[in-house]
């Protein structure tokens, strides 16, 4: 029985993603899989699953250090999670996110930061929140030479300003204000927008007028791509999940399984089995029954069991 040539034919090689294949995936009409990434191995297995693009979020603050929100997290936690991602992606864009307190004082701030981003983590771009002040920091950073993301609608690192973890834009004056938001950081250079938790009805009338990809978090369908968190969508993180959230494995519970299966056998003493350990001779193993008999000056009776 022959197999079929398509088979035996060699995986083709993915070309890494560049500004230019984001954008030309916007105009052709390609959906964008983005998702965020802390490490080395979640980098490895994005790269296999063939991901377009990987943001190193604010949000491993929480799924990876423990912190109870985004806030905390300082730049230098930021980027060793960055450089660590770096190393295990070939193929797909990494962004870098700008944490809180690490860019608001002054366009000087911003760029420093952002080049330590590019310089010592290795990451293609960087991402910032919000409109306003930021659009004149993505503007700066834009002029340094660093491409910039950014994010509008949900923005964790001010949600208590916005009154919590929620959905914006949900009243006629709040959705201007997105909306706004999201047009000056795409005049300001922007190369792409995450619109987070907005109304899908709000998207829809963006949309027409983002001439940059938009990816989106809860913000509708018709977003040029979309976003979940790596331990989100894989059911690694414990905490709550946010509404848009699809979880597409069940990973935290097999790692429960697995590890409460290994204490059980080392308690009981199943593991380690024979197949476990490593051998030794048996010739070697009397020749140093017989060296510490002189060192100790206990007698040597020989025949000692393996």
């Amino acid at each position: 029985m022959s197999s079929s040539p398509r088979a035996n034919a060699p995986v083709a090689k993915r070309k890494a993603v560049t500004l230019s294949t984001l954008a030309a995936k916007k105009a052709l009409g390609e959906p964008i899989a983005m998702v965020t990434a802390y490490d080395y191995p979640s980098a490895q297995v994005a790269e296999e699953a063939g991901v377009d693009v990987v943001l190193v979020g604010d949000s491993g603050a929480m799924t990876v250090l423990g912190y109870p929100s985004t806030v905390p997290v300082t730049l230098d936690e930021l980027l060793m999670l960055a450089a660590a991602t770096r190393r295990g992606l070939t193929t797909p864009f990494l962004v870098g996110d700008l944490p809180f307190g690490s860019y608001e004082v002054s366009d000087e701030q911003a760029i420093t930061t952002a080049q330590r981003f590019v310089k010592e983590a290795g990451c293609d771009a960087v991402k910032l929140e919000r409109g306003g002040t930021s659009v004149a920091r993505a503007r700066a950073i834009i002029g340094a030479g660093i491409p910039v993301m950014g994010h509008v609608g949900l923005t964790p690192q001010t949600a208590t300003s916005l009154g919590g973890y929620r959905s914006q834009g949900r009243t006629a004056e709040r959705g201007l204000d997105v909306m706004h938001d999201a047009l000056a950081l795409q005049e300001a250079g922007c190369f792409a927008v995450v619109f987070e938790a907005i109304p899908s009805p709000l998207t829809d009338l963006i949309m027409p007028r983002m001439q940059v990809p938009v990816i989106g978090i809860g913000a509708g369908p018709a977003t040029d791509g979309q976003v979940l968190v790596f331990h989100d969508l894989l059911g690694i993180y414990d905490g709550h999940a946010a509404r848009f959230v699809k979880r597409y494995a069940s990973v935290r519970d097999q790692m429960v399984a697995g590890v409460t299966a290994y204490t059980e056998d080392v308690r009981a003493r199943r593991y380690p089995e024979a197949e476990h350990g490593y051998t030794m001779a048996p010739d070697e193993v009397e020749r140093l029954q017989g060296m510490l008999a002189e060192q100790t000056g206990e007698p040597f009776t020989g025949g000692f069991s393996l």
